[in-house]
């Protein structure tokens, strides 16, 4: 029986399983007693088992059914919840998502879980983890697959020596992936490596916790591999032992044999059984189907060909002033409008998607750093368009870490603050207009004024006498600068500032905004602007000497007309007097080399635009009127041109060039 026509469901089902299960782990762990909820991990468990043995993945089907018997054992009250026996399952479901990950990525699924099946069966069987217990690691073995007994072999009769290498860092080595990069580049000067446990992969991804075994083929002593190795800072012990015999493991053996596929009828009857307490919402669930977003995606590309016809309909309309023409395309502009509204909200996806991977991630950041945080999440069903969704993730992670790390204080400095023991992470997402705000607020240490003004000043960011005049919240938008830095000591799970410059260059690229405003004391607050959608925007067109450009209406304030004698000169750079506020005068004939531009005249057209707070007012030769229109990219070859985001196709078939507005003001 083909299962490959299944797969893409199953890998969806099982992603929204593997959530499910997360988000109801997180409530066991503070209603213990809760036994519905145990009822519905188990169930989501219980059904994700049944369909991965019905598609053949036996190691995926193994792991699940063992922390089904944990979870059984729960909810015959013959185990108690406590945070220890939670985290092992917790590193299940991690292996269980990477498992999804790599069949996802045309992968088998397959991944060393030993040492959790162990820890699942020593549960079972009644010996509670401690938190040492739930740290020690069984001493790591090589499974030597047959292939790589053949490499060793004739590594072997070509005159190499094999070593098993155990390699142990110190507790408190911080970088580890970089430590195992050294390990590997030293080796690979004197010699091969045959293979490492656990896999390169979960090396690379600090998925150890802190020895890792190395075998290789060399033709150099063992004490000089010893010695290499042993140079490496942040090494606690190296064992380097050759190998005599490479005969393959009994374990190995039975892992190179092909996996006997499960009985069909059998995985088909527990996926049954596991269904069937959820008939009762099979009508509801009817009323949604998947739609490839592929699909969603080229039908987004024809609507916007739509668009760009739709404008040139109006212009000819306009041109021939036919009463019944004009009749028409209005007609059609109006379904065009209500069908462009409907695409786009197909399009959209609550940011429920991205912050559901948080509160897992919050608690497990919170018992590594010894403090007590409750994420508060609000707006989880506010909705953004797909593009932007698959691009916020990191940022969001990076900032919710570096609250967690640097912003929430440890339990004995907030009582002795006067706070709650617990500290409060606030996660916001609202519509306003045609944008979507996320705010990410903690009641921690805040940001020091002082030592940011400091460290920008050492770093060369400011000048000391241009630090003089920056108000506080100027202050805080430093720390976006890139290397900048307040931490103290670097941390592998943040440093205020590392990273934050890219996570500004992120939001800014789905043209965004990101800003930050903290009381020192009381806490920090981090906003992210970011636009509904990405591909049909509203502009301003206003025309420059014989050239049409199109500025974003998102960050336009108002237009005006101004003076020639209004316009002054501040630092050798021109300005203009605006409601009391001083405003750069930037002529955009002069920006893009505009040929044939006509020396201002009496009074100059301008738009205002901003940028968080700054402002920035753009000299133009004529307004010409507001307009939807499709935002296409500028391909690899244009990427980096000055202040141009991407062009537009309008009405009449000539392209403009829309502005961004925040490299103007920047």
């Amino acid at each position: 029986m083909d299962m490959s026509q299944y797969l893409d469901l199953f890998i969806d089902e099982s992603k929204e399983h593997l959530q499910a299960i997360n988000e109801r782990l997180l409530e066991l762990e503070k209603t213990p007693e809760d036994m519905s909820v145990v009822n519905d991990i188990f169930r989501s468990a219980h059904t994700l088992k049944g369909m991965s043995a019905t598609m053949g993945f036996e190691d995926l089907a193994n792991l699940t059914h063992q922390m089904e018997n944990v979870l059984d054992g729960i909810r015959n009250r013959r185990l108690s919840v406590t945070p220890e026996l939670l985290d092992v399952i917790f590193e299940a479901v991690d292996h269980l998502e990477a498992m999804i990950s790599s069949i996802a990525a045309g992968g088998d699924g397959t991944r060393d879980v030993r040492r959790t099946v162990e820890q699942l069966k020593r549960i079972e069987q009644g010996e509670m983890p401690n938190k040492q217990a739930a740290r020690e690691e069984p001493p790591l073995e090589h499974a030597y697959g047959e292939f790589e007994y053949h490499v060793l072999e004739q590594a072997k009769e070509q005159g190499f020596s094999v070593y098993e290498i155990r390699v142990r860092l110190r507790d408190d080595c911080l970088l580890k992936a970089a430590r195992v990069y050294m390990v590997f580049e030293q080796l690979n000067e004197v010699g091969e490596i045959v293979k490492a446990t656990p896999p390169v992969e979960m090396l690379e991804e600090e998925q150890f916790d802190r020895e890792f075994l190395v075998t290789v083929v060399s033709k150099a002593p063992a004490d000089e591999l010893q010695k290499r190795l042993m140079g490496i800072s942040e090494i606690d012990d190296v064992k380097v032992s050759m190998l005599s015999s490479n005969e393959p493991s009994a374990e190995s053996e039975k892992a190179a044999a092909p996996q006997q596929p499960a009985a069909m009828e059998q995985a088909a009857a527990v996926q049954a059984e596991a269904e069937a307490p959820e008939k009762q919402t099979a009508k509801q669930a009817t009323k949604t189907i998947r739609v490839n977003i592929e699909r969603l995606d080229r039908l987004m590309n024809l609507f916007e060909e739509l668009v760009v016809d739709r404008g040139r309909l109006e212009q000819i309309s306009r041109e021939l002033n036919h009463a019944e023409l004009t009749e028409t395309v209005e007609r059609m502009s109006r379904i065009s409008s209500d069908l462009q509204t409907i695409i786009l909200n197909m399009r959209m996806v609550p940011v429920e998607t991205v912050f559901n991977r948080f509160p897992r991630m919050v608690r497990q950041l919170a018992r590594e750093l010894g403090k007590k945080v409750r994420l508060d999440i609000i707006g989880a069903d506010t909705e953004l368009d797909r593009t932007v969704i698959d691009e916020i993730g990191d940022p969001l992670v990076h900032l919710i870490r570096n609250a967690l790390d640097h912003g929430i204080e440890a339990p004995d400095v907030r009582v002795a603050r006067g706070k709650p023991e617990e500290g409060t992470v606030q996660l916001r997402a609202y519509h306003s207009g045609n944008h979507v705000f996320i705010e990410i607020e903690d009641d921690g240490a805040g940001i020091s004024r002082e030592k940011v003004l400091q460290k920008a000043k050492s770093r060369g960011i400011v000048s000391p006498q241009a630090a003089e005049h920056l108000n506080d919240q100027q202050i805080y938008e430093l720390i976006f600068a890139p290397g900048f830095s307040t931490a103290e000591q670097v941390s592998d799970i943040s440093g205020r500032g590392v990273g934050l410059d890219v996570v500004k260059s992120t939001i800014e690229s789905l043209g965004g905004t990101v800003s930050v405003d903290s009381q020192p004391g009381k806490g920090s607050l981090f906003s992210i602007q970011l636009p509904l959608t990405l591909s049909i925007i509203s502009v301003l067109l206003v025309q420059i000497a014989e050239e049409t450009y199109a500025i974003p209406l998102s960050s336009i304030i108002e237009t005006a007309l101004v003076k020639k004698e209004e316009i002054f000169s501040a630092h050798n750079q021109p300005v203009i007097d605006f409601r009391g506020k001083i405003v750069p005068l930037v002529r955009l004939k002069d920006v893009f080399a505009v040929p044939g531009a006509a020396d201002d005249g009496d009074a100059v057209a301008v738009v205002i635009v901003r940028k968080g707070e700054k402002l920035a007012a753009l000299a133009v030769d004529l307004f010409i009127g507001q307009q939807e229109v499709v935002l296409k990219s500028l391909g690899n070859y244009l990427s980096s041109v000055f202040a141009i985001s991407g062009a537009t196709i309008l009405g009449d078939g000539r392209v403009a060039l829309i502005i961004d507005c925040n490299a103007l003001v920047k």
